[in-house]
């Protein structure tokens, strides 16, 4: 396997698909609509750039995106934004320490999973066609079961209130949101991962750009 060289091509490759994050972070093109929810799309450049450029890429990105989460639930709050702004926190610091974890932790293991996954795949010589949807899927997954999962074990109490309804109630809302959201995200990352990954790998090759390449996709 090639190694990923931390030089000034993969700084800058890491700073155009923050560039991207950003972009969709803040446009209608980070949202996708399902027939019944909309799908974010922002985890897909976190999950793509971990797959080129390795985890430690990965976990910038998903950084990124969990700043400009956490930026738009202060400037823009929600019902739960006490979840992932430390601003809107309603228990004080440790509070906002536990939003900080939910809008950047979380994302940043986005990354750092998917990465490590490509590179497991990569060593069991998977074929990328195969392993591209199934990190996409992956690492979607894990934006969804880390975020939700850390809501329920850290916030369950806060949740209950904005949502009026009882503790007792809060595992099942947060598993119909990982059902109803989740899985439909997950399964759109597979197929975007796929197509915009077999791409992008091509032209990282012809470029002559830090790769972090699948032994399988040569």
């Amino acid at each position: 396997m090639k190694e990923v060289r931390h030089d000034t091509r993969w700084m800058v490759s890491v700073a155009l698909m923050a560039a991207i994050v950003i972009v969709l972070a803040n446009t209608p093109l980070g949202m996708i609509q399902l027939p019944i929810i909309k799908a974010t799309t922002v985890h897909i450049p976190v999950i793509i750039g971990a797959i080129l450029l390795g985890p430690s890429a990965g976990a910038i990105l998903g950084a990124v995106f969990g700043i400009c989460s956490l930026i738009s639930n202060t400037i823009a709050p929600t019902l739960l934004s006490f979840a992932f702004s430390p601003f809107m926190s309603t228990t004080g610091l440790t509070g906002a320490v536990k939003a900080v974890w939910v809008s950047v932790g979380c994302r940043m293991l986005i990354g750092i999973a998917a990465g490590w996954l490509w590179i497991l795949l990569s060593k069991c010589r998977v074929n990328h066609l195969l392993a591209l949807p199934v990190v996409g899927f992956a690492g979607s997954m894990v934006n969804t079961v880390a975020v939700m999962g850390s809501i329920y074990v850290l916030f369950a109490q806060q949740y209950a209130d904005a949502r009026d309804v009882g503790v007792s109630a809060v595992w099942g809302l947060i598993m119909g949101t990982v059902t109803a959201s989740g899985i439909p995200e997950a399964l759109a990352a597979a197929i975007l991962v796929l197509a915009l990954g077999k791409v992008l790998i091509q032209v990282f090759k012809r470029m002559d750009m830090p790769v972090m390449q699948a032994q399988a996709s040569k």
